[in-house]
């Protein structure tokens, strides 16, 4: 049942349930893709130093925020991190599982060559 919205509409507990493709749904492409941008990888180089999903909250990112809503979307809806809602928080964590499930090494050899590239640069590893 729905809870009466400012519209009189009943809002849902569907409108907070995030899409996510399938294992069988996600491409290397999409997922290089996702990889690809700088801010990117740097929200999932933070996700694997955590044990845990972390709040879109906790990244400490250099853009916008309707920017990083865009990212975050980005590597959703390529399968490199899974998105859900916990109260008001919307957490986010990687699929490392289904990654390395379909495209074992990957993942990891990305993050290594991420952080090989940071420390040639001298830049600091993302905080959590």
């Amino acid at each position: 049942m729905g809870v009466p919205g400012r519209s009189g509409a009943a809002v849902t507990n569907a409108a907070r349930v995030l899409a996510h493709p399938s294992r069988e749904e996600i491409r290397v492409e999409g997922v290089l893709h996702a990889l690809s941008d700088p801010i990117r990888l740097r929200i999932v180089r933070q996700l694997a130093r955590d044990a845990d999903e972390l709040a879109c909250s906790r990244f400490d990112l250099p853009v916008s925020k309707s920017t990083s809503t865009h990212h975050f979307r980005v590597l959703r809806e390529s399968g490199v991190i899974q998105q859900f809602y916990r109260g008001t928080a919307k957490l986010s964590g990687l699929r490392t599982g289904d990654l390395d499930a379909l495209f074992p090494g990957l993942l990891d050899s990305v993050l290594a060559a991420a952080d090989r590239q940071a420390e040639r640069l001298g830049e600091a590893a993302p905080q959590v």
